[in-house]
């Protein structure tokens, strides 16, 4: 039995891992922003396994020191944490973006990601089969137009990986970059601020990736053997090439 933390487990790839753990009688400790949400996921997975909620945006510096500093109280380490939590937030080209766009993603892609790592490294540290997965894009190998701000958040999650695998290697921990393109979440209705059509037109003429393909290769690289750590992995479907190339019936 493991004790996982997954941001933004609301829904997506994060609600995805959720289910995926769950199957495992693990330990979950859940966190997003819309508490209906998380109580909802609750009271779906606590017949497999113990969950706990926490309600947090992880953009907030002072929310995430609340929230995160008593954990110690009730769980002596933390095996696999999971820096689901991230958006894209439009798709205007630089001259036209809106700074409010880039403050979001910026701050919940990487500052975020970076808040709720320092406040769980003690914890992280205490495990004696530690992993660290960020959820980072196909965005932050390539970049496509109007992609800007959110594909520099990405690159950035990518850099922040390989720092921390560098940084954390004295402790043992696992540090993982999972980079996947297309996934059929609500991803895209974020990006375009609820506007279904848009959001619904990106998956038109081909099968994307679910979050259930995301999480079952994390679940995957979870369970390798304690001498071996899945660095970086690019996912895409079979029609996407790239973050560019998509190939549309």
């Amino acid at each position: 039995m493991k004790t996982l933390l997954i941001t933004g487990a609301t829904s997506g790839i994060g609600k995805a891992c959720a289910e995926v753990f769950a199957n495992g009688g693990n330990k979950l400790i859940l966190t997003g922003r819309r508490s209906d949400r998380l109580e909802e996921l609750k009271h779906q997975l606590s017949d497999q396994c113990q969950v706990e909620t926490l309600c947090f945006d992880v953009r907030n510096r002072n929310e995430v020191k609340e929230q995160l500093s008593d954990l110690d109280a009730r769980i002596n380490h933390l095996d696999i944490l999971i820096n689901n939590a991230g958006l894209a937030a439009g798709k205007a080209n630089i001259d036209e973006g809106e700074l409010d766009d880039w403050d979001q993603m910026i701050d919940t892609n990487v500052k975020g990601l970076l808040y709720v790592t320092k406040a769980l490294l003690p914890l992280i540290k205490k495990s004696q089969q530690p992993h660290i997965f960020n959820i980072a894009s196909t965005a932050g190998k390539e970049n496509y137009l109007g992609g800007n701000v959110y594909c520099a958040s990405k690159h950035a999650v990518d850099a922040l990986s390989k720092s921390m695998r560098i940084d954390l290697l004295p402790f043992g921990i696992k540090v993982s970059n999972i980079a996947p393109g297309m996934v059929d979440t609500e991803f895209s209705l974020v990006r375009f601020k609820g506007d279904k059509e848009k959001a619904n037109a990106v998956y038109d003429g081909f099968t994307p990736l679910y979050a259930k393909d995301v999480a079952s290769v994390i679940h995957f690289a979870s369970n390798q053997p304690k001498h071996v750590n899945i660095n970086d992995l690019v996912i895409t479907c079979t029609a996407q090439a790239n973050s560019f190339y998509t190939h549309k019936l």
